[in-house]
């Protein structure tokens, strides 16, 4: 048996698509907002200069701990340069003497190596440190900005949310006011379709956009007017008013 439902309640199908249709640009607007590109971009490049920090942190723990090994061998050199000097001091045997000032002489050679390394090295840790300083800084003012654009886009999705609920909550208030049967076959078609009612004006479908043919229009003039009717084009319910030109 066709389904029939009074002209009223087919006119609110169209109130109810309005609000579908609202419902559906609020999620485009959800998954398209352009906060939501700033903030992947920007955290994207925190990713890249936050690993940067992490390297640099390396290198300057690696440099240091070169420059406490280098430190070290300068310091064990000059102990024994000392420690040979006083024996030197000490000794009254031509022999000793001779070979003491031999192992000085190479000892201050070696410490001379040492501590072009160890300038080396500490010119190494301290260029590192400086990197390291501008890289963090520069990290900690890339959060702020992410942070910012992140409480921008929050702003933004609390007020598609707000919107959803309004019209979620007006679209209840609406359905309950169609008949179960109708409001079915709507919520089938709008499924199936994507569009659910269509509003017939001057004798073209709003969901199509097209413009019923000649016997396509004799099918809706000659239907009662309780008589629920899908549009030829998009399989909405096809809804007649006062516009609709027939």
């Amino acid at each position: 048996m066709a389904l029939t439902a009074s002209p009223d309640a087919q006119r609110i199908l169209l109130d109810v698509q309005a609000l579908d249709t609202t419902l559906q640009q609020l999620a485009h607007r959800e998954r398209s907002l352009p906060e939501r590109a700033v903030v992947d971009a920007l955290t994207a490049e925190a990713d890249v200069m936050r690993e940067f920090v992490i390297q640099r942190r390396g290198e300057l723990e690696d440099a240091r701990i070169e420059l406490g090994r280098v430190e070290s061998d300068v310091a064990i050199v000059e102990a024994r340069i000392a420690r040979d000097g006083d024996r030197l001091q000490a000794s009254s045997s031509v022999k000793d003497i001779a070979g003491l000032e031999h192992e000085l002489e190479s000892l201050r050679g070696r410490l001379g190596d040492l501590e072009e390394i160890e300038l080396s090295v500490m010119e190494k840790v301290e260029a590192l440190e400086s990197e390291l300083a501008s890289a963090t800084a520069s990290l900690e003012a890339h959060q702020q900005q992410l942070a910012d654009a992140e409480a921008a886009r929050d702003a933004g999705l609390a007020s598609i949310a707000a919107e959803v609920a309004a019209a979620r909550s007006q679209r209840a208030a609406i359905v309950a006011t169609v008949p179960d049967d109708l409001l079915a076959l709507y919520e089938k078609q709008r499924e199936r379709y994507g569009v659910g009612a269509s509003h017939l004006r001057a004798r073209v479908s709003s969901a199509s956009g097209v413009e019923l043919t000649g016997s396509d229009l004799a099918v809706v003039r000659a239907a009662a007017p309780d008589a629920v009717l899908l549009c030829p084009d998009s399989n909405a319910i096809l809804v007649r008013t006062d516009e609709s030109g027939l």
